[in-house]
């Protein structure tokens, strides 16, 4: 019988990198957060072979003293705990002392270091379980840590590794995430002796702007909206793409908590719930945010690589995430990104109601226009300037500088009984009118929903079988089934009762929706699915009762819709997330037709 035995601490220190270190970005990755912690506000990276021959971290931070260098490669020693309250609240991006430990042992690692006015120091292991070696070393303030050969004491991990374009990759991945939450720090990097990518430090929003723009691509900066809001100790700020801007991958979304950036199931279920109804089936959203929270509400230390966290109030933090992307989201309006206060008004073209309000209580000042018919001889039967100067004297001060057009415009024509063709003062505008009506009527529906959902009680009540944890979880959470027209009763150890449903869901599968929404609160702690379920049937009845093609507006009709559209939230997509408008400046149009040239 095989005898229990302490491990050597050279084993022990592998098994451990087989934890943290995965491939040469995992070691990067380590080098720049213990610089980071450090106070560095400069960082060189070199790379040579994808990290598999060299990898070299420089900074200019506080530097290790000479007795702690040896201490610094063994495992849990740190600076940055000392007891169970340190633990409770770090700030740091590291604190195990594992990084060190587990890449000198499965590496050759050199590493110097000088603190101020003092002379530099170095440490040299060679991933054995000889003493490493300790020397005198012309260092300047900071540290410099050098890793070559990875894995070359364990062939079976190496063989893992891919090409070496596929690893720096990933280094660079590592990199640019790094450099999105660390603004102030001036980075380099360089692979097999070429600068590869420098960002430079970010001191102001156009700079900080511009280091997103360089991470993440300008198109990102310039289709998305910069949030910034707070509540409870909990604030939130970055950037979210519209979902005009989205992509077949979720391969730029990047969520910090705390500074440091993690893949977290609550927030991405968050984000994707405040994107729902206005992103294009199947695509993603794009989003640059950063969560600062107590760190005593968060536990950093639930995974080895600390990819992961755990909030302690984790609804508190979800509904907080949700609802400020999705206030962010539904308060853009036509031509312009900022937050603008909602208005009541609606369009109903079965009504005149819009009809009159912008232009039979203005005889006087406007012009009647009826169906515009276009003719070679009179390609303008209505003159624009004129309603403008109606829009003006209703919606602008007397004290206005200059007139200006709304944002969508004022109506041209309509063709092919599909597309509104506006003028603002940019250029044309393009209007999918059946979209842009099927929004609005959604909006108004869901503003409706809100006042309360109609509950229908049932003549035969509806006996559910579940598990008893899932019964359990049901009984504990009656104002969350309340809150959306459902009547519960637990009637036995693994079973429930419905007794009352939403009058929009009395022709839906019941049985199959409550069992899972108690699978989602076991899961996650928390269910949207009925929601989701009664906006879904809010948006099938808005695309029915929303104009059709080839159906003719009048202008004041077309004007109507495009002012309601200027007032209405989400109105830049239509219930399934396409787009219901879109501008072609003059700029663009000039362009088009090789004018200037």
């Amino acid at each position: 019988m095989v005898r229990i035995q302490k491990l050597s601490s050279l084993l022990s220190n592998q098994i451990a990198a087989g934890e943290v270190i995965e491939r040469p970005a995992s070691v990067v990755k380590e080098l720049i957060e213990n610089s980071l912690d450090a106070g560095a506000t400069q960082i060189d990276i070199e790379i040579e072979q994808g990290g598999m021959r060299l990898i070299r971290i420089r900074d200019n931070g506080s530097g290790i003293h000479k007795d702690d260098l040896q201490l610094a490669l063994n495992r849990h020693a740190t600076s940055k705990i000392y007891d169970l309250d340190d633990l409770e609240k770090i700030m740091t991006l590291g604190f195990r002392g594992e990084a060190l430990a587990s890449i000198s042992s499965v590496s050759r690692l050199h590493l110097a270091s000088a603190l101020d006015s003092t002379p530099g120091w170095a440490i040299t292991s060679n991933g054995t379980d000889s003493e490493p070696q300790i020397a005198p070393s012309s260092h300047p303030k900071g540290t410099t840590v050098e890793v070559r050969d990875l894995f070359f004491n364990t062939p079976a991990r190496r063989k893992f590794l891919r090409t070496e374009k596929t690893e720096f990759e990933h280094i660079d991945e590592v990199v640019k995430r790094i450099a999105l939450s660390c603004f102030h720090v001036n980075f380099t990097l360089k692979h097999n002796q070429r600068l590869i990518k420098q960002y430079r430090p970010a001191n102001s929003d156009i700079e900080c702007e511009q280091r997103v723009a360089s991470l993440c691509g300008a198109d990102f900066t310039e289709h998305a909206l910069k949030i910034e809001t707070e509540i409870e100790g909990i604030k939130l700020l970055g950037w979210i793409g519209l979902p005009t801007f989205s992509r077949a991958q979720a391969d730029l979304q990047y969520f910090y908590v705390n500074g440091r950036i993690v893949r977290d199931k609550l927030v991405s279920h968050a984000v994707r719930q405040a994107y729902h109804d206005v992103m294009y089936g199947g695509r993603h959203c794009a989003y640059v945010l950063f969560l600062t929270i107590v760190p005593q509400q968060v536990d950093v230390n639930v995974h080895p690589t600390k990819h992961e966290v755990r909030f302690r109030e984790s609804r508190l933090v979800h509904d907080f995430i949700c609802r400020a992307v999705q206030d962010a989201l539904a308060h853009v309006r036509p031509g312009h990104h900022e937050v603008c206060a909602p208005t009541e008004m609606t369009f109903n073209h079965q009504h005149e109601v819009h009809k009159k309000e912008l232009v039979h209580e203005h005889a006087t000042q406007a012009v009647q226009y009826s169906k515009p018919v276009i003719h070679r001889q009179n390609p303008m039967p209505f003159k624009v300037n004129e309603q403008m100067a109606v829009y003006n004297q209703l919606h602008q001060p007397d004290t206005a500088p200059t007139p200006k057009s709304p944002p969508l415009g004022f109506a041209l024509a309509q063709l092919q009984g599909v597309y509104i063709l506006s003028e603002n003062d940019e250029g044309l505008i393009l209007v999918d009118m059946h979209a842009a009506h099927e929004r609005v009527m959604y909006e108004q529906l869901k503003k409706n929903m809100q006042q309360g959902i109609a509950s229908q009680p049932l003549l035969i009540p509806i006996s559910v079988t579940l598990t008893e944890r899932e019964a359990n979880i049901i009984e504990n959470t009656p104002e969350l089934f309340t809150k959306v027209g459902l009547k519960v009763e637990r009637i036995g150890q693994e079973s429930i009762v419905v007794r009352e449903v939403p009058e929009l869901l009395r022709d839906s599968n019941i049985v199959q929706m409550i069992r899972d929404m108690a699978a989602d609160l076991i899961v996650e702690q928390q269910s949207v699915r009925i929601e989701e379920h009664i906006q879904h049937i809010l948006a099938t009845m808005a695309c029915h009762a929303a104009v059709r093609a080839n159906r003719r507006l009048t202008i004041p009709e077309m004007n109507a819709l495009l002012r309601t559209m200027e007032d209405t939230d989400h109105s830049g997509q239509c219930n399934h997330g396409r787009p219901t408008w879109m501008k072609l400046s003059m700029e663009e149009l000039d362009k088009l037709f090789l004018r200037g040239r």
